[in-house]
């Protein structure tokens, strides 16, 4: 992928009137080819565009099917549309027009994926009829692979990746969506095949502003979401701001980068201009969810189920209604009904996983978790959630692997580094589990536990002069002013001062110690004994600090301890792991639930 085409919003220039023709084009192409949902997604694009007026549109379109074959086609593709695929086979089997081709092939392949949906309940997971019919189709791609068009070669890559033939089907869905730029679907299916940034800029695509909501949608599927905004932001900018689609998908991209105020007021304003749109309404839901929104949480359920109620996304809203109210084993109904109506449905395999683990079924979950990596394995949430699941049953040396592979898709995300770390703690891997801390307080602590773990874990070590300091970093992050955790560290910090006789920095912290039950007694404690030794030691303090009084403790002023202080860096420990460095502080205010 060329560069300039995915990072600059900027640079973005189309030209809108040879996109309303293209648009129209792929149309009518894709709607005499059954592809509804390409056909759907283009509509939407060029009504978005209406107010830009077309020139030069060619009048004449001819849809090349021949004469001869024109009754024929009509009648298979109202059967197709009717859903009755091996009957629009029958009839198409002995023609020869390009479109007819297509759609015996895709009249075959859906007859097979309808009849696998429909028996995978009744004979399992033995699915050996359907693979038959996706091995005779390629058979056939493979003999006529020099007179395939761009269509043709989108059902072979379909296949190939059903089959699990993923690098050949990269290399075929290329050079579909080389042959027809607006088939969307081709791009879907091959941003669904990347496995990370390098990969993207490894494609070999065509120069088509198609290019720019591919590069947009693959950023949304690797969780890139900064880059996914630009992206949006640039294409609203090059004209389509009225596009429901690049809104939603805007939404989606704070939903991600854990701006949830954000994502709702997009999804509100979806909501007001198009009220039957159930796209993307899962990912709303879960917005709710987040937020304990229960009250417009059952209205969207409500609305859902009065628009269509065999919607993945309408089943999806339920569960995470009844999730919120904590009936997890209703949930657990809504989201299975979601997957019989969509096996491949991502979200509904990850939030099933989620409900186990509260119902404590944690090999229900695993399996929940594993069946949503074969859908992507480029989704941090269903390795995160195994890791879970594996901590639950004890299996830490399972967690660090899974948690790890958790880490490396969301890299700037704390939470998998934080549960990565408590894994090899438990392992007693001290200098891993430190260096996960570290990281995770780096790159910007989303839960305010890193600090407070890294502190711990140095107590543990008996290192108390890297205790001391991460304490106290901790205590200067007015974040954290609410934390549970926050007591024990005023605790350590004014029984360390009282070692060192900082009799003021000790005085600071035991008196915040009164402000809390659980460390009240040892407040009271630490004040008796400062009192004793400003009793004992003369009215000047001591000129001379103790000497292994570390650097750091010896440079705080009694200013840093007032509540107006400035906070002063957190520094490196004593015994630093290897890559730790200096953290910068990013503040993260707002929690974000899995």
């Amino acid at each position: 992928m060329q560069q300039p085409f995915i990072n600059s919003k900027d640079d973005i220039q189309i030209d809108l009137n040879q996109v309303r023709i293209d648009i129209i084009q792929g149309i009518r192409e894709c709607s005499d080819r059954g592809l509804t949902q390409t056909v759907k997604w283009l509509s939407e694009l060029n009504y978005a565009l209406r107010d830009h007026n077309i020139n030069n549109m060619q009048p004449n379109y001819d849809d090349g099917i021949l004469p001869d074959e024109r009754e024929t086609y009509l009648l298979a593709k109202s059967y197709f549309d009717c859903q009755e695929y091996d009957r629009a086979a029958h009839f198409l089997e002995n023609s020869n027009s390009p479109k007819c081709v297509f759609l015996f092939r895709y009249s075959q392949y859906m007859s097979s994926e309808k009849k696998r949906l429909d028996n995978s309940t009744d004979i399992g997971p033995d699915n050996s009829e359907s693979t038959q019919v996706l091995l005779d189709l390629l058979s056939f791609f493979k003999a006529n692979h020099n007179s395939l068009d761009g269509y043709l070669l989108y059902l072979e890559g379909v296949i190939l990746k059903k089959l699990d033939l993923r690098s050949q089907a990269v290399s075929v869905l290329q050079s579909a969506v080389a042959a027809v730029p607006t088939l969307w679907a081709a791009w879907v299916e091959l941003a669904g095949l990347a496995n990370e940034y390098e990969a993207l800029d490894s494609l070999q695509l065509p120069k088509h502003w198609m290019m720019y909501f591919f590069a947009a949608h693959a950023f949304v599927e690797l969780k890139l979401s900064e880059q996914a905004l630009e992206a949006y932001i640039g294409l609203a900018n090059a004209g389509f701001n009225k596009s429901t689609y690049v809104t939603a998908q805007m939404a989606i991209a704070h939903h991600d980068r854990r701006d949830v105020d954000s994502a709702l007021a997009l999804f509100g304003d979806l909501y007001q201009n198009d009220p039957y749109r159930l796209d993307n309404w899962d990912v709303y839901s879960h917005l709710l969810y987040l937020k304990e929104k229960r009250m417009e949480l059952a209205k969207l359920a409500q609305k859902a189920v009065s628009i269509d109620k065999y919607r993945v996304e309408t089943c999806c809203v339920i569960g995470n209604y009844y999730s919120l109210r904590s009936e997890h084993q209703k949930a657990v109904v809504y989201f299975q009904r979601a997957l019989s109506l969509d096996p491949q449905y991502l979200s509904a395999w990850i939030l099933m996983g989620h409900e186990f683990i509260e119902l404590q079924n944690s090999n229900a979950a695993i399996q929940c978790y594993r069946q949503a990596i074969d859908v992507n394995r480029n989704d941090y949430r269903a390795w995160n959630g195994l890791g879970q699941a594996y901590e639950i049953l004890g299996l830490n040396g399972y967690c660090i692997y899974y948690y790890s592979r958790a880490a490396q898709l969301k890299p700037d995300d704390s939470r998998m580094l934080v549960s990565l770390g408590e894994a090899y703690e438990k392992m007693e891997k001290i200098p891993n589990a430190l260096k996960c801390y570290y990281k995770a307080h780096s790159t910007g602590d989303i839960e305010g536990m890193a600090l407070f773990k890294l502190a711990k874990l140095y107590e543990k070590s008996n290192m108390p002069n890297s205790a001391a300091a991460a304490y106290t970093a901790a205590c200067q992050e007015a974040g954290n002013a609410g934390s549970k955790e926050l007591p024990a560290a005023q605790r350590y910090l004014a029984q360390y001062y009282l070692r060192f006789a900082l009799l003021d920095h000790a005085a600071h912290y035991a008196y915040k110690c009164l402000d809390h039950e659980n460390t009240k007694e040892a407040g009271k404690n630490i004040l008796k004994a400062i009192s004793e030794k400003r009793l004992a030691a003369s009215s000047s303090q001591c000129a001379n600090l103790p000497e292994d009084l570390p650097e750091a403790i010896k440079n705080i002023s009694t200013s840093s301890i007032s509540h107006d202080a400035s906070k002063t860096p957190f520094p490196s420990p004593d015994t630093a792991p290897d890559n730790f460095s200096t953290p910068m502080y990013s503040k993260k205010t707002s929690k974000y639930k899995m």
